[in-house]
């Protein structure tokens, strides 16, 4: 397997200051190396700021191997957006002059350097970025192939009390979050599976950050994307083959469905409440579904849109389905 070489740009001013306004604690270089270390091998680490406004953190950026760039503030002289522009022209003379490094790293949460971004990618460089949540633009993330954001790197140690503030505006209801992921996984692994006679587990990780380049399974309370996917096989979502290579399993869906059985558990029962002697009609009905049972999503089986299940349902001889010409609409009963 080819090395990934990975160059560094640290737009420092950006996290060291969001660090500390946003977390209220110092901004450690430390986490962003370790998670850098396991992706790939890092070649070039730089850093851009005006140092004197950051004595304090000179030393650790030494101690990390860090090479420090100056953007000094001239005396009468605007300097917004100095730093930016000469991070720019240095990532791209890089990725111009060095075709071995394979992957560039932007430390910033600043929506000005999304135009890099998609200059990276157009010479074919892969692009992770890295910024604090309350600082990073919305435009940034999903620019790059992968963004990290720094509060969940390994290492990071936020002040309990900035945790509880920031976990009163912002819950996350763990029910809801576990069946949007289940959705999300089954989806994406059907529609790999329409175009590749197998798919292993960095193929659906690769896929998931092309969806979404925030996607971290640690959101979710795993450790790792391993973990996640035993997790879903336990309860029976997917099913892994590590047969022909350990370290990398073959992701399936289980011989015997996709854990829909429930689903359409629920919709015989739904048909039924409704006591018709005539086959209902296919709008409302997912409504109805929901009615008894609210967490209800055809997408956490895998399938893209309530059509579908209901196709699945048909071909499976749950219900069965007639389609008006003169309405435009289906109609559903269950099978006799």
């Amino acid at each position: 397997m080819e090395e990934v070489r990975i160059a560094l740009f640290i737009d420092y001013e950006n996290l060291a200051i969001g660090a500390r306004e946003d977390l209220a604690m110092t901004f450690d270089f430390q986490p962003v190396a370790n998670a850098l270390a396991e992706r790939g091998r890092v070649v070039v680490r730089r850093a851009y700021a005006d140092w004197a406004l950051f004595k304090d953190d000179r030393q650790m950026l030494v101690d990390n191997h860090v090479e420090m760039i100056e953007i000094p503030q001239r005396r009468g002289a605007v300097r917004k957006n100095a730093a930016d522009i000469k991070m720019a022209v240095d990532a791209v003379e890089l990725a111009l002059e060095r075709d071995y490094v394979t992957t560039f790293v932007i430390c910033t949460g600043d929506s000005d350097f999304s135009p890099l971004v998609h200059k990276l990618r157009e010479l074919n460089k892969r692009v992770i970025g890295v910024g604090l949540k309350a600082s990073t633009s919305k435009l940034l993330p999903p620019a790059c192939d992968e963004f990290l954001f720094y509060e969940n790197l390994d290492g990071v140690d936020i002040p309990q009390a900035k945790v509880i503030r920031r976990g009163k505006s912002d819950p996350a209801p763990i029910a809801k979050d576990s069946d949007r992921l289940d959705g999300l996984i089954t989806r994406t692994l059907s529609g790999l599976q329409n175009s590749a006679d197998e798919v292993r587990i960095s193929q659906l990780k690769r896929a998931l950050l092309r969806k979404d380049s925030t996607f971290s399974e640690s959101d979710y309370g795993f450790r790792s994307f391993s973990e996640l996917l035993r997790n879903l096989a336990d309860r029976g979502r997917v099913q892994l083959d590590a047969s022909s290579r350990k370290g990398d399993p073959v992701v399936s869906f289980p011989e015997g469905g996709r854990g829909e059985d429930e689903a359409f558990t629920l919709l015989v029962a739904t048909i039924k409440s409704l006591k018709s002697s005539e086959p209902v009609a296919l709008s409302g009905l997912k409504d109805e579904m929901r009615k008894a049972s609210p967490n209800f999503s055809e997408k956490q089986y895998g399938y893209g849109g309530f059509l579908q299940f209901m196709k699945a349902a048909n071909t499976k001889g749950v219900i069965e389905m007639e389609f008006d010409a003169d309405s435009g609409a289906y109609s559903v009963q269950l099978s006799s």
